[in-house]
């Protein structure tokens, strides 16, 4: 059995029976504010002390920096963290790289067939082309330097992947990038320049099933009950995830707090109870 990675929250990793597996996705399903985002980072922090490298954040929202991803990495994790992206020159140099990625324009509202006019849409999936092969020379770049973990936050829920630019993006990501060999990953990348780095890909080689993601979606549900109910939409990330995580607001008295259910952790046990935690300084932590 592969070693688990830590989630960074010591109680979920209690709720996972340990943790997330390698070569494996998870989707955190959540309402806005409810803690996705400290989550997400508190999994690619925790590759520090796991693997010895901070993992990285693919930002997919369309709503501006309402993630606030970099504020978060500063006050929790005392991570400076750095926003860009790599150019094919440059992925296999020796200077540092940026940990965040953004994906997509910014709109001020989801990126999906619904809510876009027609020329909108036609001009986001015009883009989608350009962004999926500056998201592979990102990703690329960092896997050949150890790094394990990919957090892609900022989905809005969507009924058909086919209506959702964030949603194809995902789904090419996680099908020719995360679960693709590393060879295959640099013929996409390099194109017609494979003859000529052949021996820089064999030589910075890494191993698609050490790799983890973790995919932070947007629910239209705020209550944790409504989520433990909710119906599979055909574009829904979460019949082919390995686990999947609840976070929701529930009541208890006359307070509403938030608590943490695990739905799906396929081949491994998990609990089965309701968790409430907290959201404090510090980040994501049991309830008292």
């Amino acid at each position: 059995m592969p070693e688990l990675l830590s989630t960074g929250v010591a109680f979920l990793d209690v709720m996972l029976d340990g943790g997330l597996e390698p070569g494996t996705l998870t989707v955190v399903h959540g309402a806005t504010g409810v803690g996705k985002t400290q989550l997400g980072l508190a999994f690619v922090n925790a590759g520090l002390s796991g693997e010895g490298r901070r993992g990285v954040l693919m930002d997919l929202t369309t709503r501006g920096d309402s993630q606030q991803h970099a504020d978060y990495a500063r006050r929790l994790c005392g991570w400076e963290l750095a926003t860009g992206e790599v150019a094919l020159e440059d992925v296999w140099s020796d200077d540092s790289l940026p940990e965040r990625f953004v994906g997509l324009d910014y709109s001020g509202k989801p990126v999906t067939r619904a809510n876009l006019e027609a020329d909108e849409w036609r001009r986001h999936q015009a883009r989608l082309n350009q962004r999926l092969e500056a998201a592979t020379a990102f990703l690329y770049a960092h896997f050949t330097r150890r790094v394990r973990r990919v957090v892609i936050d900022g989905i809005e829920p969507a009924a058909r992947v086919e209506d959702s630019v964030q949603l194809q993006l995902v789904e090419y990501l996680y099908q020719h990038i995360l679960r693709t060999e590393h060879d295959w990953v640099a013929r996409e990348l390099f194109r017609g320049q494979w003859t000529h780095v052949r021996e820089q890909v064999l030589a910075h080689a890494y191993d698609r099933d050490a790799l983890a993601t973790v995919v932070l979606q947007t629910s239209p549900e705020i209550m944790l009950d409504d989520l433990l109910v909710r119906d599979v939409l055909d574009g829904d990330l979460t019949t082919n995830a390995n686990t999947v995580i609840l976070l929701g607001r529930r009541t208890a008295g006359s307070e509403v707090g938030r608590a943490a259910f695990v739905l799906k952790h396929r081949g491994r046990r998990c609990s089965e109870a309701i968790v409430p935690f907290r959201i404090t300084d510090r980040g994501i932590e049991l309830q008292d």
